[in-house]
């Protein structure tokens, strides 16, 4: 049994620097030893065992352990649920204090809880701070004190909210003014009150937890200042490099989103507008636990989906006929990321175009996109199946057509993923647009006068 130390718990924030738990931790009483659990009720149900977002926390947490044995520290990993490892963890060490980051999705809640009640049994503190939103749950209200629904007043009271605290921040010799929402927490100062060791603690293997490599392409953590300041004027073109790529790094927290937000408010409103939807749809998800699941309206739930199983594997493949929505569904499958234009669109296609329940393409994304984040993923689900908060009527029914002819008029997007589009070898379209409209409209009104009742 070694010396009492604290413990620091990584799950969706991996990184060393600007950690909300981790800073309080390393201000604290005991010397602090991160920790990872690679969670087996996560990684077992996952039906891809090349899962890349395996293999990118496990690129990431290993340049993390590499980091802490430079500082004499190191990183204990498990592989194992948190129930099993908890208890091993109590019997390995002296633990005085666990620090960790919160979580708003269902299972991490559950999670926490039992770990929560787990440690109360042993007397110990288990200290949880908030990281990977700039505001959460009921930090944003309406006047009378409700949770906000709808996005644009949500994201005027956000804005008001950074101007009723001022902070000061030393940058590059200088001192400057900022939100105190934007302050980084500054953990560097503290980075000698790692626990040290010099003995290495074992690292699973992709292959022990039985995962392949996949060597897919992760992009940056940084982008220019030219993007963001036109982000703008180019993002809603799929064929132009015009939007971030940064969903993955914020989903596991290789960057900070306090970092982050602070530039897009100096750059481009519109930046910080995407910044502020991902707290949006977080605070929904804690407030409304129910959209994990169900429709955010409950008369939605009502509606009689055709769910036809064969045209759902072809909008999967990308063989709609329809190439905005095929090219989608091609770089999806290809690379893991689809530009956030042409997400509307497919999404639009399934549900309105196909009457094929939105949980059904939730799911597929959530399997594929690198940068799946279950609060982002199931408000835009929604959004674009009319049944969420701030969701588009269900009337309106986007024409994936006049989207192509908008958005990628030369055809360069198309082209770069359905090469064989204009030949003979190019599928008919599934379903026409205008009959598949009104029988959308038709099928939204019968459930919608259904939920009525």
């Amino acid at each position: 049994m070694s010396k009492g130390i604290s413990i620091f718990w990584f799950r969706r924030d991996l990184r060393l620097e600007d950690n909300a738990a981790l800073y309080e931790a390393l201000k604290g009483e005991w010397p602090v030893l991160p920790l990872f659990i690679f969670d087996r009720h996560i990684l077992d149900k996952l039906s891809n065992r090349a899962d890349a977002r395996v293999e990118f926390i496990h690129q990431t947490l290993k340049e993390i352990k590499e980091k802490l044995q430079e500082l004499g520290s190191d990183l204990l990993v498990k592989y194992s649920t948190p129930e099993e490892a908890w208890p091993e963890i109590l019997k390995q060490f002296e633990v005085k204090a666990v620090y960790t980051n919160r979580d708003y999705e269902p299972y991490a809640r559950e999670r926490d809880e039992k770990i929560g009640h787990l440690l109360q049994e042993q007397q110990l503190p288990f200290h949880t701070y908030k990281d990977h939103v700039i505001f959460e749950e009921e930090e944003i209200l309406t006047k009378a004190g409700g949770i906000y629904t709808v996005f644009t007043p949500y994201s005027k009271s956000w804005k008001a909210k950074l101007d009723e605290r001022e902070a000061t921040l030393e940058e590059d010799g200088q001192e400057i003014k900022l939100s105190y929402y934007f302050k980084p927490y500054p953990t560097e100062k503290y980075f000698s009150n790692f626990h040290q060791t010099d003995q290495a603690f074992s690292f699973p293997t992709l292959s022990e937890m039985d995962f392949h490599a996949t060597n897919t392409e992760i992009p940056p953590k940084t982008v220019s200042r030219g993007l963001i300041k036109q982000y703008d004027e180019k993002r809603d073109y799929p064929a132009l490099e015009a939007t971030s790529r940064l969903g993955i790094h914020f989903r596991f927290g290789t960057i900070s989103i306090r970092e982050k937000a602070r530039r897009a408010s100096q750059l481009n409103e519109t930046f910080l507008n995407e910044l502020i939807w991902r707290d949006f749809y977080a605070q929904i998800l804690a407030n409304f636990p129910h959209v994990a699941g169900k429709s955010f309206r409950p008369e939605y739930d009502f509606i009689e989906w055709r769910n036809n199983e064969e045209e759902f594997a072809a909008w999967c493949k990308g063989e709609t006929g329809y190439p905005i929505v095929d090219a989608g569904m091609r770089e999806l499958n290809a690379t893991g990321f689809m530009h956030n234009r042409v997400r509307m669109i497919t999404a639009s296609f399934l549900t309105k175009h196909l009457l094929i329940d939105w949980r059904w393409g939730e799911a597929y994304f959530a399997e594929k996109l690198l940068d799946f984040d279950l609060a982002s993923n199931n408000g835009g689900w929604q959004w674009a199946a009319g049944s969420g908060t701030d969701a588009a009527p269900y009337f309106r029914i986007f024409n994936p057509t006049s989207q192509m002819e908008k958005f990628d008029k030369e055809k360069v997007y198309i082209k770069r993923w359905v090469p064989e589009y204009g030949t003979a070898a190019y599928p008919e379209p599934i379903v026409d647009h205008k009959m598949a409209r009104e029988r959308c409209l038709a099928a939204y009104k019968e459930g919608l006068d259904r939920g009525k009742e």
